[in-house]
């Protein structure tokens, strides 16, 4: 394992600049438009940021001087600030990020032969209290904007084109899932902005299966995302049955299990080359039995998906333990010899803190916000209805 580490101030200085990091195409376009420039400016600018990496507006030599000039003036290219850097002895890399108003978030990197995943956070902590997160028990601190979301891919690609990475399958990140800290579906629009700039083909021309959302199962805010996206689509599932999925996932009381898998096959679309993949934790003698496998059988029976069976990353202070290997080895068989196809995830970068929110959780200040999460917790009053626009 080795570790680089960025020593920066607390004072965090938020610009008053536009950060063009985090603007779309179509957002590009409109901003331009009201200098009065033609909208080609946009895809220019796109590709100066995203495809070749450039923040120093001087250096984009296919702009006139004096919009050079204005957009150096009033605007800038800015991603979050690297804290520190982590590889582990497998080459997965772990990046700490700085983000405006102080809090940190964690973007994980994983190569392998034929790929390389990037893990994107969309927020600073996570408000819906997933009983075996680590995020979770830090509370929820601040939605990531457009900037903060996108610039995490930017950082990782910058920097593994500059270290010549992956060269020999074109590109350094192949894959990105939104599986970092945080509910995606409840930083809707700025998720949304952020894969927009992932599957653009002036940007990263991502294939949009080759980006993946995962969401708790915020059951409106997927049928608002399948009228905007059809990205993969990954289901944090955890348990077969309402009652102990509401003990794992709380959303599950306001979302109970048969709205959340209408709402997966509704978001399909009929394709029936697709499936949604569904996450399930495995955590010794709570879900991992042959019983939990047969429930979930009976439950995906009519659901197009995939199981991707995750083994437990312990932290301190969390009651749970990571299920035998006899018994995931059990439980996929049983879903295997039932038709679903189930893979079981490989432990990654066992060495640099694995478990998400590890590395955040020892920077981010929680005093008066965690305070403030169980108060809203004992209330039942944490916000988790997104806000439509």
């Amino acid at each position: 394992m080795t570790t680089r580490s960025v020593n920066v101030s607390d004072n965090i200085v938020v610009s008053d600049k536009v950060n063009l990091l985090g603007l779309s195409q179509k957002a590009l376009v409109e901003y331009f438009t009201t200098l009065g420039e033609k909208s080609f400016r946009a895809q220019q600018v796109l590709k100066w940021i995203h495809a070749e990496g450039v923040t120093d507006f001087a250096q984009m030599t296919n702009l006139s001087k004096s919009l050079r000039a204005q957009l150096s003036e009033h605007c800038e290219v800015r991603a979050p600030e690297v804290i520190s850097e982590h590889t582990a002895s497998d080459g997965t890399r772990k990046w700490l990020f700085r983000v405006d108003g102080g809090g940190a978030i964690e973007t994980v990197y994983i190569p392998e032969p034929e790929r390389a995943t990037l893990c994107v956070s969309s927020q600073v902590g996570c408000a819906l209290n997933c009983s075996f997160c680590h995020t979770a028990q830090q509370g929820f601190q601040k939605n990531l904007t457009s900037s903060e979301i996108i610039g995490q891919l930017w950082h990782a690609v910058t920097q593994l084109r500059k270290e010549g990475v992956f060269k020999a399958i074109n590109r350094p990140i192949t894959n990105v899932v939104m599986m970092g800290m945080g509910e995606p579906l409840l930083n809707f629009d700025n998720v949304v902005m952020a894969m927009d700039l992932m599957l653009d083909d002036l940007a990263y021309g991502l294939s949009k299966r080759r980006v993946t959302l995962s969401t708790s199962g915020v059951v409106p805010a997927i049928d608002k995302l399948r009228e905007v996206t059809d990205v993969a689509l990954a289901v944090s599932l955890h348990a077969p049955n309402d009652e102990l999925r509401t003990e794992l996932v709380p959303i599950n009381k306001k979302y109970p299990i048969v709205e959340l898998l209408a709402a997966c096959k509704r978001y399909l679309r009929d394709d029936k080359r697709r499936r949604i993949t569904m996450e399930y934790v495995m955590l010794e003698g709570v879900n991992d039995q042959p019983e939990h496998a047969k429930q979930l059988i009976q439950i995906l029976k009519d659901v197009p998906s995939k199981v991707n069976l995750i083994p437990f990353n312990p932290f301190n202070g969390t009651k749970y333990q990571r299920s035998s290997n006899e018994a995931i080895v059990r439980f996929q068989s049983i879903l295997m010899n039932a038709g679903i196809v189930t893979l079981t995830r490989k432990t990654r970068g066992d060495d640099i803190d694995a478990a998400c929110g590890q590395l955040a959780g020892q920077v981010n200040d929680r005093t008066q916000r965690s305070a403030k999460f169980k108060q809203q917790l004992a209330k039942n009053t944490i916000p988790i209805e997104v806000i439509h626009s």
